[in-house]
């Protein structure tokens, strides 16, 4: 989700009328233990049952008869009140439990038992499936005497039963290391590279000279040999590595292996259609994202499910949704649109730059000198669209157009013309949950100027896009477009408040001048009127360096103007400046590429992460891209070519970020309903699904109590609770999407 959830939060009334434990054992002294009679041999007291559950001792267990039909986890609850907890404290978290029939999916949480119920740990074990014994650790980030633990069991259509024995919470113990399966010390890019490209790989290793090397086909064959270089220690691992370029060998082939210092890496193939299947699978990532439409079982094996949200009970739907109590007196149908990541809200402002980046990955392949629009055309995404002679990108793009177009603020009210900000459910979710089966209250947000001009710089790059196609769409969407920009010149410092982050993420933004440029670049493009003109030529942001380390996303939109106009024609004066900007910050993402050991084009300040790490990689990597279409300057092809190699294998973790892709890779994204981790019914999430990566910040508790301290690329554990480090998202996919295509045109 981004930058943008402040707290996971765990909401709901039946704690509050939970009954009273005993206050438990003061922390202070090594392994104090937190729980009372965790062993239930004296009865059950303190431990309670929310309303519905039957709870009690049944053979030296506390035993609990579950309800069917409750939608969410925390429908059916037996826990344990008042626990003390201490702020960097290391507590080891155990029980057995069982379930009946087997199968269950329980999320065991250690919280807070008050509003507003913040979750320290969670863990969600199968229960009968994963074993009966449980055990983690964790440190609790807060002093609070209101803790408890809690056992959340709803969420099932069918009665079932729970027992659960030997609880405990014990303070004072040394945290458990973890330590990554990072595989053979050999990284190399475990998807693939083009025959005629850049091969480079990364070898760890405690060796300061240089060791030969050897690359095998697939028969096992040794076909090129060198030496590697040494590289000293990589500051974003910790490693001290050695860098390998086979890029000598033209060959062609699958099952390659590249073997150095006694180790051998995962194979790989070298291919010029080594990226077809990823430029599709990256781009169809976004249908089954899709709000207000059931999911074809035909068109996507494994992942057909209910429409979501289109007010068919328990759901309520997003067909009049009405704002926040006292914020305005309308509703909005906003059905449709992607769901922004694994939850079940709809942002007009991350809409935005996702939409602008799948839009342009199609307009890219329309004007640049190595672009393959028809990869992207009618039938290549078999969506329910495919055969109406638009091309498929087209259609998904417009689900979320149709949506963002939608949140416009109706003629005649306040702020009319404005996007509302987003619109989510009341509070957050648990995981798994279908978007069918969410129960909660649906809210619009106020309006901002951020949404307001995405609107506007998507509407009017729409615009042009679908004339050929559907004219009248096309009048439709640059008709919002204009209103949309005079609004938020009207209304220019309307900003998203950044505590608004209960059940839906914040997605703050007190910088607008970026997003206005991007609107006017876009409305420029597609009217080439004078007004437009000059509020580019005269905006500082025309001439600044918009090119930073972390490269652009959500919150930094300049680049997309900036991007489109070098590349869009166009008769602005001093274009050539304009491109010229592209290819210095090319340049320099190409030296930061250079000098990293890993071979990226980001190095973040102090070697901390951002979140979504893996999206701003490729964004960067679409700087690199560009400046080749600008130029035809093989450096830049080959930069952007190569910052794929960390994505897909080439790390410090030695796995590709991207589902289905490598060897390894990641497949437990946080998602409420790619959640096969959690549920075997449900799938994982969908080939062609990029994880946010590496987050040095780890903001979720789960991540917090593996990886504290750790360093630039450790920040990471492919765990579907980890939604700081391991969230999937529409705009990180969208990054994908455009890099997957350039790359796969170079083969």
């Amino acid at each position: 989700m981004n930058r943008r959830r402040t707290a996971l939060l765990t909401l709901t009334g039946l704690l509050a009328t939970a009954l009273t434990a005993l206050p438990a054992a003061p922390a202070g002294a090594d392994e104090v233990e937190q729980v009372r009679n965790g062993t239930f041999d004296n009865g059950t007291d303190p431990w309670w049952a929310s309303e519905g559950v039957t709870a009690g001792a049944s053979d030296g267990r506390l035993c609990a008869d579950v309800p069917g039909g409750t939608a969410n986890r925390w429908d059916a609850i037996v826990g344990h009140n008042d626990i003390t907890l201490v702020e960097g404290e290391t507590y080891r978290f155990s029980f057995t439990a069982t379930g009946s029939p087997a199968g269950h999916v329980v999320r065991a949480i250690v919280g807070l038992q008050v509003d507003p119920y913040d979750t320290y740990h969670e863990v969600s074990p199968q229960l009968s499936v994963s074993g009966d014994s449980y055990s983690y650790t964790f440190t609790s980030p807060v002093d609070t005497a209101q803790a408890q633990v809690g056992f959340q069991l709803g969420g099932s259509p069918d009665p079932w039963r729970f027992c659960v024995d030997d609880v405990s919470l014990l303070g004072g113990v040394a945290p458990e290391p973890y330590e990554p399966d990072t595989g053979p010390r050999v990284r190399v890019n475990q998807v693939g590279y083009l025959p005629a490209g850049p091969k480079n790989a990364t070898l760890v290793t405690d060796a300061t000279k240089k060791l030969p090397w050897q690359l095998k086909d697939g028969r096992g064959r040794v076909v090129r040999t060198g030496w590697t270089v040494p590289r000293g220690v990589d500051g974003s691992s910790g490693q001290n590595v050695h860098s390998v370029d086979f890029g000598s060998y033209r060959g062609h082939g699958t099952g390659f292996t590249l073997t150095a210092d006694g180790e051998t890496s995962h194979p790989f193939d070298i291919d010029a259609k080594a990226y077809e299947r990823l430029r599709l699978d990256s781009a169809k990532y976004y249908y089954t994202q899709r709000s207000g439409v059931a999911i074809r079982e035909d068109l996507r094996p494994g992942y057909g499910r209910p429409a979501g949200h289109v007010d068919v009970a328990p759901n309520q739907g997003d067909g009049a949704v009405p704002c926040r109590p006292g914020e305005c007196d309308y509703t909005l149908d906003v059905t449709g649109g992607w769901y922004d990541a694994g939850d079940h809200g709809k942002y007009v402002v991350n809409g935005g730059i996702s939409t602008w980046e799948v839009l342009s990955t199609y307009e890219r392949a329309r004007h640049a000198r190595t672009g393959n629009a028809h990869k992207l055309g009618d039938r290549t995404l078999d969506i329910p669209e495919s055969g109406n002679k638009v091309p498929d990108i087209l259609d998904e793009a417009r689900w979320e157009l149709e949506f963002l177009l939608k949140m416009q603020v109706p003629a005649g009210e306040p702020l009319a013309g404005m996007a509302h900000h987003k619109i989510h459910d009341e509070q957050w979710t648990g995981l798994p949950l279908l978007p069918s089966d969410d129960p909660q209250k649906r809210e619009l947000h106020p309006p901002t100027t951020a949404a307001t001009l995405n609107l506007a710089a998507t509407a009017a790059q729409a615009a042009r896009l679908y004339r050929p196609y559907d004219k009248k769409f096309a009048d439709r969407a640059l008709a919002a477009a204009r209103t949309a920009w005079a609004a938020a010149l009207a209304h220019p410092d309307l900003l998203a408040d950044p505590d608004d982050g209960i059940g839906g993420g914040a997605y703050p933004d007190d910088t607008v001048s970026d997003e206005f440029y991007w609107a006017a670049a876009e409305l420029y493009l597609t009217t080439g009127e004078r007004a437009f003109k000059e509020y580019l030529l005269t905006s500082p942001v025309h001439t600044a360096d918009i090119f930073g380390p972390i490269g652009f996303d959500w919150a930094r939109t300049a680049a997309a103007g900036r991007l489109d106009l070098a590349t869009v024609p166009n008769k602005l004066p001093g274009l050539d400046q304009v491109r010229r900007s592209v290819i210095e910050g090319a340049d320099a993402y190409l030296a930061t590429l250079t000098a990293h050991p890993y071979g990226m084009p980001y190095a973040p300040q102090g070697n901390l992460y951002d979140w979504g790490s893996s999206h701003q990689i490729l964004n960067n990597a679409v700087v690199l891209a560009t400046a080749y279409d600008l130029t035809g300057a093989a450096k830049y092809r080959d930069g952007a070519l190569q910052s794929m190699d960390y994505i897909l294998g080439r790390n410090a973790l030695n796995m590709s970020y991207v589902t289905g892709y490598g060897e390894v890779h990641a497949k437990n994204q946080h998602s409420r309903w790619y959640a096969r981790q959690l549920d075997p019914n449900l799938p994982g999430p969908p080939p062609g699904t990029l994880s946010g990566g590496p987050n040095s910040s780890i903001q979720d508790p789960f991540a917090q109590s593996k990886l504290q301290g750790c360093l630039g690329q450790f920040c990471f554990i492919d765990d579907i609770q980890s939604w700081s480090t391991n969230e999937h998202t529409i705009n990180w996919n969208a990054a994908l999407t455009r890099m997957a295509s350039f790359v796969a045109d170079q083969g």
